[in-house]
């Protein structure tokens, strides 16, 4: 308890000395950007473009020690050659000591109708996947079923053409790309992360089946975004084990998103559904446990406390997420972790400070539906910034 007043009473006094302002930029097609679309619309017939978004947090679980990370520092670089061809890439440092690359593609623009992208590209499913800058969305960390279902930050290298059609009030996606890892040295598929394992991440991966991704968003409607995404196609298998049974299994993934801003309310929600197919023979040969069905849901609203006239904006929100990643195990040959079928109540602040910069706190209860388990509390504090 004193370790928790105490993180209430450091939000507090960093909220009372701030300052600066927030402009609320919301379009009233709620046609958000990430940091890549940013990017790719800046002004200027060439140069460079920087920017960057960076995320430090403190957890603290119910009766264990608390940690301080700092989480992610991103630093965004974009080149525009010329009208038509422009380059984007993001360099991520995780916890301090982690490298990686999120993103790198050349993007050749015909028109606002057809742009046609290559290279280590984000895959379109769900909302966070895309849009997972700490100032746009609520909640010290990212909601839980996009990191085990989807998973965050999930990123693959392919080829693939994107755009839009305002007539129509659409946006689409769609794109080749190589497929997760089967297995990942001596990381396998399955349990508490699903398929989080199976992340190339760009990184000399091996591909020996093209997998499809496709989304199509709706904006149609005054402060309403629809979205619907799909990814089909198989792990890839290492030369030498490739013709095994279970070397490789089948991913048919499903996603239906939906957000809404109106004056101070704002909502979002997400379903995500994965079908697994030879999972059984995919547990036999690596003494795996992963399920033939990985799905999770949340819904959420806020509120923004302060009147519109403010340029500062305070989001009061509660979130409620169900994901399960051994929704079922029939066709797994393994018998189902009820651990893995999980609930999570959050809620909490969104302090935008300034146009960019946030300071959050939440509360989470995380529970799951495993016989005698007792749910747990866990308090985050952390600001995030995105330039």
């Amino acid at each position: 308890m004193k370790r928790i007043l105490l993180s209430i009473a450091m939000l507090t006094a960093t909220i009372g000395f701030s300052q600066t302002v927030v402009q609320d930029t919301t379009a009233t097609k709620n046609q958000q950007l990430n940091a890549a679309q940013n990017i790719l619309n800046g002004t200027g017939s060439k140069g460079i473009t920087i920017g960057g978004y960076a995320q430090v947090d403190y957890n603290q679980p119910e009766g264990d020690n608390g940690t301080l990370d700092v989480h992610r520092l991103v630093m965004l670089l974009g080149y525009k050659f010329s009208d038509k061809v422009q380059f984007v890439t993001e360099i991520e440092y995780e916890h301090v000591k982690e490298v990686y690359i999120e993103q790198a593609f050349l993007n050749y623009s015909l028109n606002d109708k057809v742009n046609i992208r290559g290279g280590l590209m984000l895959v379109p499913m769900g909302i966070v996947n895309e849009y997972h800058e700490p100032t746009v969305f609520n909640g010290v960390e990212r909601p839980s079923m996009d990191k085990s279902i989807v998973p965050t930050t999930w990123r693959e290298i392919g080829v693939g053409v994107t755009g839009k059609f305002d007539d129509a009030s659409l946006r689409y996606q769609a794109y080749i790309f190589n497929g997760f890892t089967s297995l990942n040295g001596d990381k396998t598929l399955g349990g508490s992360n699903g398929l989080r394992n199976g992340r190339q991440k760009g990184a000399e991966s091996t591909v020996n089946t093209p997998n499809l991704s496709a989304k199509v968003d709706y904006y149609g409607i005054p402060g309403l975004r629809l979205g619907a995404s799909g990814y089909f196609g198989r792990t890839q298998a290492a030369d030498d084990i490739q013709e095994i049974d279970g070397a490789d299994v089948g991913i048919n993934m499903f996603g239906l998103d939906a957000r809404y801003i109106k004056k101070r309310f704002s909502a979002r929600g997400q379903y995500i559904h994965a079908l697994i197919s030879d999972a059984d023979d995919y547990n036999t040969l690596n003494e795996a446990n992963l399920g033939s069905e990985l799905k999770g849901w949340y819904v959420e609203s806020a509120y923004n406390l302060l009147p519109l006239s403010k340029e500062q904006k305070l989001d009061a929100f509660i979130r409620y997420e169900q994901y399960d990643t051994h929704a079922a195990t029939k066709d797994a040959a393994i018998t189902r972790n009820l651990a893995f079928n999980r609930q999570e109540w959050t809620a909490g602040l969104s302090y935008h400070i300034a146009n960019g910069a946030v300071v959050k706190a939440d509360y989470q209860i995380l529970d799951n539906a495993a016989e005698g388990n007792e749910a747990t509390g866990q308090l985050n504090v952390g600001f995030g910034v995105w330039f």
